[in-house]
């Protein structure tokens, strides 16, 4: 069960409520076709507002609601009042007069989501804000990180790349902190945060140091659009020395799994072969795994919502 109104963050979430939004997820996972009774939001609205582009995580969620019998709306931001100058606060006092039941945001700053949230009544779920949370990313990652290695604790797991930037590297953390897996952050110095190791995390800029005998490798995104100034000389020299290849793969287990949350820069920060190689990659799989996460999350948020009114 989630006993919570919203998703805003795994952070937020305890142990048992994130295995109970995975085992949920599983059924979905495993059973592709939904039976009208398990259509939890027939009759009702989901309206999906991406103030960024997105490509996975919307489609996910679109086809999330559509298969539990919702009727979606992909709010046009472009051609919305926000782009005229109206505040998060008048958005939200709008979209609560609508009655939606269910709303799913995507925002560039941190905290706009849960502002949103405190202005409406229906469940939010967070889909991405700035550099904060990413939670059903993460939930997504542990889902697929259960199908292929057979379990969720007792791990060793590196989180490769633009960890300052990355929203998905912080919900990892606090997913996999919760769970009691060692977690090791690799990058160069001016792509690691100044005091994350506080969040109890290891820290290494060697990828040899960082890869060894680790079960899953999580590779991030260089994500350049939000990036003020020089992070690295060259992407070349990116490659060479954090990009993930078959030379570096050699130092996690035999067996470890690659991940990327997507879209990938081939050649920068992941050899293009090494994640088609589906001996190793498990990146499809994480797409569709995101589809029961999402459908699993909506369902218990509604759920939840059903039961308290």
């Amino acid at each position: 069960m989630l006993n919570k109104k919203d998703l805003l963050s795994i952070e937020d979430l305890s142990k048992k409520e994130i295995i109970s939004i995975i085992k949920n997820a599983d059924n979905f996972y495993k059973n592709k076709k939904i039976s009208i009774k398990e259509r939890v939001l027939n009759n009702r609205t989901q309206i999906n507002l991406f103030f960024e582009n997105s490509t996975r995580t919307q489609v996910s969620f679109e086809i999330a609601g559509t298969l539990l019998g919702a009727s979606v709306v992909n709010f046009p931001l472009s051609n919305s009042s926000q782009s005229k100058g109206e505040t998060l606060i008048d958005l939200a006092a709008t979209l609560n007069s609508m009655n939606p039941d269910i709303l799913v945001i995507r925002h560039p700053n941190s905290g706009s989501v849960q502002l949103i949230s405190e202005k409406v009544t229906c469940p939010v779920v967070n889909a991405g804000d700035g550099n904060h949370e990413h939670p059903t990313q993460a939930l997504l990652d542990l889902l697929t990180i259960q199908k292929r290695v057979g379990r969720t604790d007792n791990l060793k797991i590196a989180i490769c790349g633009d960890i300052s930037h990355s929203r998905v590297a912080r919900s990892n953390i606090f997913c996999h902190k919760k769970l009691g897996n060692k977690i090791t952050l690799i990058g160069p110095k001016t792509l690691i945060p100044r005091n994350i190791d506080k969040l109890g995390v290891d820290i290494s800029y060697n990828m040899a140091d960082g890869l060894r005998d680790v079960d899953v490798v999580m590779v991030l995104r260089l994500q350049k659009e939000r990036m003020d100034g020089g992070y690295f000389s060259s992407e070349r020299e990116y490659f060479h020395l954090y990009g993930l290849d078959d030379r570096k793969m050699k130092y996690a287990k035999p067996k470890a799994i690659i991940m990327h949350p997507g879209p990938m820069n081939r050649g920068i920060e992941i050899d293009g072969n090494l994640a088609d190689n589906l001996d190793k990659s498990v990146i499809t799989m994480q797409v569709e795994a995101g589809l029961a996460v999402r459908m699993s999350v909506l369902e218990l948020l509604l759920k939840n919502k059903n039961e308290n009114v």
